[in-house]
C-alpha cells in the first residue's frame, strides 16, 4: 500500500485539494439554495466524494496515455 502512495502521491495530493475545494463550494450552493445547513452538509459531502473517485481515475488515465504516447514517440 505504502508503495502505492508513493507512486501516486502527487495524484492523491491534487486530488484531496480538489476534494475540499468542491466540498466547500458545494456546500455553500446548496445551502444557499434551501438554507438547511444538514441538506447543505449531506449533498456536499456525497457528491464531491463520487467526483473524486472519479477524478483519481480519470488522471490515472491521462498519465497512462501520456506515457504510451511517449513510450510510440521515442521508438520513432
Amino acid at each position: 500500500m505504502s508503495r502505492w502512495i508513493n507512486t501516486y502521491s502527487f495524484t492523491i495530493k491534487k486530488t484531496a485539494s480538489y476534494y475540499v475545494t468542491n466540498i466547500t463550494v458545494a456546500a455553500m450552493v446548496v445551502y444557499n439554495v434551501t438554507g438547511d445547513l444538514i441538506i447543505a452538509v449531506t449533498l456536499s459531502l456525497w457528491e464531491p466524494t463520487v467526483q473524486a473517485a472519479v477524478y483519481f481515475f480519470q488522471e490515472r488515465l491521462w498519465q497512462s496515455i501520456a506515457l504510451t504516447q511517449n513510450h510510440t514517440a521515442s521508438q520513432a
